[in-house]
């Protein structure tokens, strides 16, 4: 089998047409609404974001704390390093590049639209933490959505097709939420984040099946020695 760099140099015309889609729809917003987009978020930002304050609890700050750790770096990588392993071990290689392909490129395409929009974050007084970096889009949620997305396409056809692609997507929902509750990213930054994630996500499925017909099929009892 091909090696994944090799196989996206072949096709850098549609990832790059791809990486275009995603970002372009989001130049517009922010052109759009500059102002709003800078100074404190949109009306309805700032009355989620107050509603999430008004409900903290000790315990639900507990379980939102938990969700950062486990969906940030390092360990997001990690888990999604070792379920790709294991998909490479059964013989599943095209899901497993499909996999980090997703989750990595998911993170890459963050990191260069937040030196794109250098989008302040919420005001850290209303915050149970303090994080660095820029707002938009979420980190948490793109890299999130992309791990739970991807995994729900990988097992979509296998028997634990929708318990998987159920747990993916609802994982990758809490951890976006969680993010507005601890105050650390506008509503916008996540929903930005999820829709960025499952636009590169589906993209990269497409792209990828053209090489690898059996990503489509269950990951189960397959080997891939092309």
């Amino acid at each position: 089998m091909r090696r994944l760099p090799h196989l996206l140099a072949r096709h850098w015309t549609q990832l790059a047409l791809l990486l275009l889609g995603i970002l372009l729809p989001l130049l517009l917003l922010a052109d759009l609404t500059e102002d709003v987009f800078r100074e404190g978020g949109y009306p309805w930002d700032q009355s989620v974001l107050a509603w999430y304050a008004a409900h903290r609890t000790p315990g639900l700050t507990r379980l939102a704390r938990g969700l950062a750790l486990l969906g940030g770096v390092p360990l997001l990588p990690l888990i999604t390093a070792a379920i790709a392993l294991g998909l490479a071990r059964v013989g599943a290689r095209a899901h497993a590049w499909f996999l980090a392909a997703a989750v990595g490129g998911a993170t890459l395409l963050n990191v260069l639209a937040k030196v794109i929009f250098q989008r302040p974050r919420p005001d850290e007084l209303g915050a149970v933490l303090s994080e660095p970096g820029y707002s938009f889009p979420s980190g948490h949620a793109m890299s999130n959505m992309a791990f739970g997305f991807a995994l729900a396409l990988v097992f979509w056809r296998s028997r634990a097709g929708w318990p998987a692609a159920v747990l993916g997507v609802g994982w990758a929902l809490a951890v976006g939420l969680s993010r507005n509750y601890l105050g650390v990213h506008y509503p916008s930054d996540v929903l930005a984040g999820f829709a960025a994630s499952a636009v590169w996500v589906t993209g990269l499925y497409l792209i990828l099946g053209q090489r690898w017909p059996r990503l489509r099929r269950s990951p189960r009892g397959e080997r891939d020695t092309r």
